[in-house]
């Protein structure tokens, strides 16, 4: 097997396979190893810019950032973006290369199967190891053939597999030995140890179910990671429901509401608030009432037109309505943006149907949705207070307008979004806009909290993915590892 690479996969979708790569990485850049990530195929509505200008699943640019280095389109060479519960954008290193249901993607594997070994040679070469991370489980046997998420990635490669399983799920042993049974002899080899993950509790309790699971398989645990209570690693895709306050503390707390509709993307734009110790954050799902707020924001979509129509399903427009009468803050970001138009066209039906609809009408601007897709990182300064800003724009939508007379950013030589000439109401294409310390601040106070503690988003995420990395260096077994991936 390869000795530069190691492949963590899992026994479900969200066991840890993310988090514990990106651990992985950050321990081993600690020891002045060459680490890059790789995920060969991932299936995410959060994505991140790279440096060469294309776009990746965000799980993988987390784990660059654990690795010191610049996140690269190698890193994930195949992005599928659900669009509808049938089919996907799919992008190829970095690039769209338009709209596939399951059964026409499943037929262009291969070929996405060549642009996956040629990003993994590249990084390969370039460094002294890759930490590889697979996606949902190896065990899904429906989805063997021709597969390139998982075994079928580390049997083309000859890569050793770690798999990890989370026992705060309950049903550990049962994970790891049912995922075995399912593997064929040759992948079962493959299998160089077990990493269980969010244990809680006196680990002497489980140590003869670990005596046994290695009595029966023969293959070490190579660690018991424990949960780490608040630990921040950016999500792959999974929303988490975690607010940072409590309405009523004894300190000042802004309120703020987002929708979570179907396709919504880049949520990881409300972390920064999420983790602000004065920001009460609500994330309301599909047939929750709308709570009274200081902020309402509209967050990124993938189908901009069906969310909307989900956002008048579940109430969402008499309240917004309702929230800046009685003279609260609204923001749109992306797909938020457009929403907050007077109308919507996708004449080439690149998120559904063609056609157009009407917008919420509290902007005058529309977009058009075309095919040329804008991906760049920015940076700059907010309109008024002049505080610094940075990010990045993933969109197809071109907007047109006379809100944008009035911009929210200044972008260099260049203008972004808009802001209401009442002032309520900023809708900007930026995702990361919370990022910048001084960006937040001036949004917290523009919002209404007027006595805002600071807040180092970007300082808070490395201290994060060092705590992390710090809990595997105490509770992997790092000899055994070492035996599997030198350097660790």
């Amino acid at each position: 097997m390869s000795a530069k690479s190691l492949m963590i996969q899992g026994t479900t979708s969200d066991a840890g396979k993310s988090t514990l790569a990106a651990g992985l990485c950050r321990l081993l850049a600690r020891r002045g190893v060459r680490v890059a990530p790789f995920k060969p195929q991932n299936m995410a509505l959060n994505s991140a810019v790279t440096i060469d200008g294309g776009e990746i699943g965000r799980s993988q640019a987390v784990q660059a950032l654990a690795c010191g280095i610049e996140p690269h389109t190698d890193m994930n060479p195949v992005l599928l973006k659900p669009n509808t519960n049938m089919g996907s954008q799919v992008i190829i290193q970095g690039r769209s290369i338009g709209n596939m249901d399951a059964v026409p993607y499943h037929a262009y594997k291969p070929k996405a199967r060549e642009a996956v070994l040629e990003s993994f040679r590249r990084l390969a070469a370039q460094y002294d190891c890759v930490v590889v991370e697979g996606a949902g489980s190896p065990a899904e046997i429906n989805l063997r053939e021709g597969d390139i998420a998982n075994m079928g990635f580390a049997e083309a490669v000859d890569c050793p597999v770690v798999l990890v399983a989370d026992i705060d799920r309950g049903g550990v042993f049962a994970h790891l030995v049912g995922t075995l049974a399912l593997l064929s002899a040759s992948e079962r080899d493959r299998v160089a140890g077990f990493v269980i993950n969010r244990f809680r509790g006196d680990i002497a309790l489980l140590q003869p179910g670990l005596d046994w699971l290695e009595r029966e398989t023969g293959k070490p645990v190579l660690g018991v990671l424990p949960y780490l209570t608040g630990l921040h690693i950016e999500a792959e895709d999974s929303i988490s429901q975690k607010g940072s306050a409590e309405a009523g503390a004894d300190r000042d707390v802004l309120r703020v509401v987002a929708p979570v509709y179907p396709r919504i993307s880049n949520h990881t734009d409300f972390d920064p608030l999420r983790l602000h110790p004065q920001v009460a954050l609500t994330l309301v799902g599909p047939g929750q009432p709308v709570p009274s707020a200081d902020l309402i924001i509209l967050p990124g979509s993938k189908s901009v037109r069906d969310d909307l129509a989900w956002l008048h399903a579940n109430g969402w427009a008499p309240a917004i309505r309702r929230h800046l009468r009685y003279g609260g803050k609204l923001i749109g970001i992306c797909g938020g943006l457009q929403m907050l138009g007077q109308r919507i066209h996708d004449p080439l039906g690149l998120e559904g149907e063609a056609g157009s609809c009407p917008g919420l009408g509290l902007l005058d601007l529309e977009t058009t949705l075309e095919t040329e897709k804008r991906l760049t990182r920015v940076e700059g300064a907010l309109m008024g207070s002049g505080a610094s800003v940075t990010g990045y724009e993933i969109h197809m939508g071109v907007t047109q307008g006379a809100a944008l007379a009035r911009p929210a950013v200044r972008l260099g030589d260049k203008t972004d979004g808009a802001l209401s000439e009442d002032g309520q109401i900023l809708a900007t294409y930026l995702h990361g806009l919370f990022d910048h310390p001084e960006a937040l601040a001036a949004l917290l106070d523009w919002a209404g909290l007027a006595h805002a503690e600071a807040l180092d988003y970007p300082a808070l995420r490395q201290q994060h993915i060092d705590r992390l990395a710090d809990s595997l260096e105490q509770h992997l077994n790092l000899a055994k590892l070492a035996g599997i991936l030198p350097g660790v």
